[in-house]
């Protein structure tokens, strides 16, 4: 919901107008939601290993829609804030559905598996919201006469995302099977007896407790690249919306809402073919390590491309090389780490019992990272603009920086994935 963030806090009498104060209030409002999530996915995760996943993805599923439905209808700044904590505080899926998806997976097709997830995020979400909001506006001869819409320009999208949810829920419900077998699950997770690297997994088949999955030097490694990337990934998404529609002479492009949310929709449909159709080849030819420290790597030209692009637009307007680093910025942005990093932490997981809450701990170091990156990122844009430094590129120096000590971190990772002993 970043974009949606983002033109509500515009519109809201909160920042009075002034362009330079929307990134605050946005980073602010995203934030809360995996600050609120960090709170509650450990415990949805580790729930989940004693009573299964569905149990879990249904509550998280409903929790959204409630979430959806509150956005759309909110028209205040604390309104917008209740719903984001809401998601987060009911999210428990998401840390879960990977637990899912691993369980469902082996060794020669878990690639294939996780690079479904990423397409997930990215396609038909963005596009969807710029082109639904304001339906008065864009669809006059349909919409032009609902007041409700006029009063709540951003229903629409959230209406259609909530009975997209039910309709999962449903699905869910009655189509998907559990992947964990309750019964046999055993109380003995409650041991504080720290288990040894070399314990053979067939002998430790129960939820183990945090303090015995933190013992797992692999699983600290793991989730701390996770924690590096998405803090990386959560700024950048942060900074895309918030860049491409701030004023030409504030540091961004100028585009209107559904220009915007055409752009996002354009690199979800890409990330989407290069998930499905590349992803899995380059992964099998370069290895995991290899394929996630290239794709670390892109976010050093993609953070670099933003003052580029304003510097083009204040020279030219939106002209053919505006568009072209555009293009490139989207086309940089295709989500191979996302895949590769969970295939490395279902694989830090000390045994498929504790799979559940290994996701779960990396999910709450990475909902704290994602709650600090939305805020620092759009906070250090609006300081950047507001104090001129480094005539407003403060904020893309910065990231940069970041980036090159990420790519460190990744250097300890190994070249193929852990196997259990």
């Amino acid at each position: 919901m970043t974009i949606f963030d983002l033109f509500f806090s515009s519109e809201l009498p909160i920042t009075e107008g002034d362009e330079t104060r929307v990134g605050y209030y946005a980073g602010l409002i995203e934030s809360l939601f995996f600050v609120t999530e960090a709170l509650t996915i450990l415990q949805w995760s580790r729930w989940s290993d004693h009573v299964g996943r569905k149990p879990v993805l249904l509550t998280g599923l409903f929790g959204l829609t409630l979430s959806m439905i509150s956005f759309g209808l909110s028209k205040s700044f604390w309104g917008l804030v209740i719903s984001r904590c809401l998601a987060g505080l009911l999210n428990g899926n998401i840390g879960v559905l990977k637990s899912m998806m691993g369980e469902l997976a082996d060794e020669t097709n878990i690639a294939q598996i996780m690079a479904l997830v990423p397409i997930t995020w990215s396609t038909g979400g963005p596009m969807l919201g710029g082109w639904l909001s304001n339906p008065h506006e864009r669809f006059p001869t349909i919409f032009g006469q609902s007041e409700f819409l006029k009063e709540h320009p951003y229903a629409l999208p959230c209406f259609v995302a909530a009975g997209y949810c039910v309709f999962v829920w449903v699905l869910t419900l009655t189509c998907l099977e559990e992947t964990v077998n309750v019964r046999r699950l055993s109380k003995s997770s409650d041991t504080s007896a720290i288990v040894d690297e070399s314990t053979p997994s067939d002998q430790v088949q129960d939820p183990l407790t945090l303090k015995q999955i933190l013992s797992y030097p692999r699983v600290v490694l793991a989730v701390l690249n996770y924690a590096f990337l998405s803090f990386l990934d959560i700024s950048f998404r942060a900074l895309q919306p918030l860049v491409y529609t701030t004023s030409i002479p504030y540091g961004g492009l100028g585009l209107p809402p559904p220009s915007v949310g055409v752009a996002l929709g354009a690199f979800g449909l890409a990330s989407g073919a290069f998930q499905a159709f590349v992803f899995v080849h380059i992964y099998n030819r370069l290895g995991p390590k290899t394929t996630f420290r290239v794709a670390i790597s892109t976010y050093l030209p993609m953070f670099i491309l933003f003052p580029l692009m304003n510097l083009s637009a204040l020279h030219g307007g939106l002209n053919l090389l505006t568009w072209i680093e555009l293009a490139l910025q989207i086309s940089l942005y295709v989500l191979m780490d996302m895949g590769t990093i969970n295939i490395y932490i279902r694989a830090s997981a000390p045994n498929d019992r504790s799979l559940g809450a290994t996701n779960g701990l990396s999910q709450t170091c990475v909902s704290i990272t994602r709650a600090i990156g939305p805020a620092a990122s759009t906070s250090l844009f609006a300081l950047s603009l507001q104090r001129n430094l480094l005539g407003g590129n403060l904020v893309y120096v910065v990231f940069a920086a970041v980036t090159v000590c990420t790519i460190f971190v990744t250097r300890y990772l190994p070249e193929d994935i852990w196997h259990k002993t």
